[in-house]
This record gives C-alpha cells, structure tokens and sequence, in this order.
C-alpha cells in the first residue's frame, strides 16, 4: 500500500531547538576566541559593576544543562550598544550570550542598566531582556531581568502588564552577603514558571 498524497501535502516534522555544543559555543575551549562568555559590560565600562547568576530549570525541577540564555541591554545612561554608540561606553558590549553548565547554572557580568523609554515613550524601569534557547523547545523564548531594589518598578509600563502574582518571576534579588550579585532562575515549566512574552 502506498501513500496517495503528493509530496507537497505531507507535513514537515517539527525540530526543537538545540542541544548545543561546547565547541560551537566556547570555542575558546578549542583554541578560538569565546563567543560566549556572559560578559555583557567589560572592565571599565560606566556604570554600576552587578553579576547576574542563575540556572535554567525545568518541568520537574530539574536543571537543563545545555541552554543558552542570551542577553541584551541598555548601558547606564539607557543607550544601546551601536544604535546609541558614544565614546563613554565604548567598553558597553551590550549583548551577551552563556550556556547553562551541568546544574542549570548561567553567569552574566555587566553594569546595572539604564531607563530606557517604552513603546509609547513613557520610562521603563531598569531591566535585562533574555532570549533561552534549549532542546526540547520549538521557540526560543523571551523575558526580562528586574531588579528588586528598583523602585522604578512599580510605573514600568511592560511589567505592569503582567499578572502582580506572578511578577516576582521577573525579578532578580540581590544577594545580602554579596554587593553587586543578583540572582535570577529561569523556570520553563511547572511551578513558579518565568513569566515568557510573545516575540
């Protein structure tokens, strides 16, 4: 028996993304330059030094040891990197990228960032933007870092969109023993799930 349907009409099968690997990700392992490091702000860079730390987690509670969580900002003063280039954050990447490790866990160095306006203009709080990218996901998924300490949080137009019960998702807490440490876990599933916006 034969399938009688033209080829047009059969359905491509799905692909998840990922898994990743180290030697396309860290190739500094391997003798190339590090394409993902986690370093958003270099030494230097204008601004209040921070560490975010973190792991990826899923379902079950179970860390994802192959993720790559990428990260995008505003320098102190709320300019891009490129679009907003001046010589004062000339050591501003703006962007990062890092791989989740065998716990889940993901680093990112940084300064803390500026207000940017919204879409309408008005201020938003100081934040993070973060792509996740792991096996077992069609599409990479989009949410955002807020830090605790910010009293800016409470008129930022973005967050005030989001259910007030599942806000604390998207807020990073500093570490009491440890200036400048922000911690931030990414929950794909399940219980205290990280709040995901649509592309």
């Amino acid at each position: 028996m034969t399938d009688a349907r033209p080829e047009a009409e059969v359905i491509t099968p799905s692909q998840t993304v990922g898994p990743f690997f180290a030697y396309c990700l860290t190739p500094q392992d391997y003798g190339g330059d590090p394409l993902c490091d986690g370093m958003i702000a270099d030494e230097g860079a204008p601004g209040t030094r921070i560490r975010i730390e973190g792991a990826v987690y899923d379902g079950n509670g179970d860390p994802v040891p192959d993720a790559m969580v990428e990260a995008w900002q505003a320098d102190a003063e709320g300019r891009f990197a490129g679009r907003d280039a001046a010589p004062s954050n000339a050591r501003f990447r703006g962007i990062g990228r890092c791989e989740s490790r065998q716990d889940g866990s993901f680093r990112f160095e940084t300064v803390k960032p500026g207000s940017v306006p919204g879409p309408d203009g008005t201020p938003q709080a100081p934040h993070i933007n973060l792509n996740v990218f792991a096996k077992g996901l069609l599409r990479h998924l989009f949410t955002r870092i807020y830090f605790a300490d910010e009293p800016a949080n409470a008129a930022d137009p973005i967050l005030g969109l989001v259910d007030p019960d599942l806000r604390y998702t998207l807020i990073a807490r500093p570490a009491p023993d440890a200036p400048g440490l922000y911690r931030f876990d990414i929950r794909l599933q399940g219980k205290d799930e990280t709040v995901f916006f649509e592309a």
